[in-house]
């Protein structure tokens, strides 16, 4: 399993919470990234606990704006030395991505930029209320392109179009919001996957909220290590 990424999604404004995640998640038998979105950054001493956070981990901030703004936010956000991972949206487009792409190499030469697609909260219904005329799968695999095409590093999709993916952008990195233990609740979320399949869908690592936090996390840690192990 070690060759397995999870990021555990630190969906908490509460330093104490975001503490025992990270410390809760930890084990010898899987590779457990932490990853804080906009509930945490925003949060009251969010930004400043990431600032003097001393391990690896992944910012999820879905930077859209155009290029000069989305730069400038990337420059704003350099003292924050061990951030590994950082999400932009696709629906910046091509030069905000090659922008941001260009930007974090002179920042950190390890610093990965994965873009966003479709929300996996979304589905065909929702893209057609908002205005789109084309399925969640075709247009995730039309940002796919202009990812590539950027340089940025990889992908996060659901893993329901992860195999798609895989299969026409051999080398993306892809990353699968999203997934869920069985027999949890999707909550709020529309294209969901158990962690096993979204592996053999040859997905990079998985992003787990809920099915890992709620309740008792070394707990549903020891779930996870045993549905991994079936």
């Amino acid at each position: 399993m070690s060759n397995k990424i999870i990021f555990v999604a630190c969906d908490t404004s509460s330093l104490i919470n975001a503490e025992r995640i990270i410390k809760q998640t930890q084990t010898k038998k899987l590779k457990i990234l932490p990853k804080f979105g906009l509930q945490f950054f925003y949060s009251k001493n969010g930004r400043k606990f990431l600032e003097n956070f001393r391990n690896d981990f992944w910012l999820d901030l879905k930077i859209n704006d155009i290029p000069q703004t989305a730069i400038s936010a990337m420059d704003s956000l350099k003292d924050l030395r061990k951030c590994k991972y950082i999400t932009v949206h696709a629906n910046g487009g091509l030069e905000m991505l090659k922008a941001i792409k260009k930007k974090a190499k002179s920042i950190n030469k390890d610093l990965k930029v994965l873009v966003v697609t479709i929300l996996t909260s979304l589905n065909n219904k929702s893209l057609s209320e908002i205005g789109y005329s084309k399925p969640v799968k075709k247009l995730v695999l039309k940002q796919a392109g202009l990812i590539k095409k950027s340089g940025c590093d990889g992908i996060v999709c659901s893993a329901q179009e992860a195999k798609m993916v895989r299969k026409k952008f051999k080398k993306l990195f892809i990353v699968t919001p999203g997934i869920r233990l069985p027999g949890d609740s999707t909550n709020d979320q529309s294209r969901v996957m158990t962690p096993n399949d979204a592996f053999k869908n040859k997905v990079s690592g998985i992003v787990m909220g809920r099915s890992l936090i709620k309740g008792n996390i070394k707990s549903n840690i020891q779930r996870l290590i045993d549905h991994l192990n079936k």
